[in-house]
């Protein structure tokens, strides 16, 4: 059994899809960039503080001791961290930026295991075809990019428009399961 530091369906059911005894302690913490922080030590920083925020959930609620994973994902096109959009404007933009291109995209894990850290990184590359103004609407007018990484859904109905994926489709997602096994099976927990 683990605590699952997170309030995102997506990671939820792939941990259901492996198999994995889970409670959801959702973290709250500010996920706001620090000044010229890079890509990757964001989202690293992100995947420990959200860890922090769950392992402090569960004492607060004097909950059983049980391991604590957290996970972050980013986009990043170049340098440039895409963040969630919040609108569809955002999430307009967004896109259009990543038509025709190749992006990277980045998930951390951190893993609390009785107050040791245990981390591991996913990289993924994802090549969108070109998308049209059309296309771009009609994908906003779903919903399904808000608070996204990047704008889109790979799971969803962005899947059309992955023109070539290397890496972790799981990655991509929000969390890499082959590296969850990994750590997991690490630390004896798999």
């Amino acid at each position: 059994m683990i605590y699952l530091a997170s309030s995102s369906p997506r990671r939820a059911a792939l941990l259901k899809q492996a198999g994995i005894d889970f409670t959801v302690i959702e973290p709250h913490i500010d996920e706001r960039p620090h000044p010229v922080e890079p890509g990757l030590a964001y989202v690293r920083r992100m995947a420990r503080e959200k860890c922090a925020a769950g392992r402090s959930g569960v004492r607060a609620r004097q909950s059983p001791a049980h391991p604590v994973l957290a996970a972050d994902t980013i986009v990043l096109l170049g340098d440039e961290v895409l963040h969630k959009p919040d609108t569809e404007t955002d999430a307009r933009a967004l896109l259009q930026r990543l038509s025709g291109r190749e992006h990277e995209v980045f998930t951390a894990l951190c893993l609390d295991v009785e107050g040791r850290l245990c981390e591991a990184l996913c990289a993924s590359r994802v090549t969108f075809k070109y998308l049209s103004d059309a296309q771009i609407d009609a994908y906003c007018r779903t919903g399904e990019p808000l608070g996204k990484a990047g704008g889109y859904a790979i799971q969803g109905r962005a899947a059309l428009f992955i023109r070539r994926l290397e890496g972790s489709y799981s990655g991509v997602m929000g969390l890499p399961l082959y590296e969850l096994g990994e750590l997991l099976s690490a630390e004896g927990l798999l």
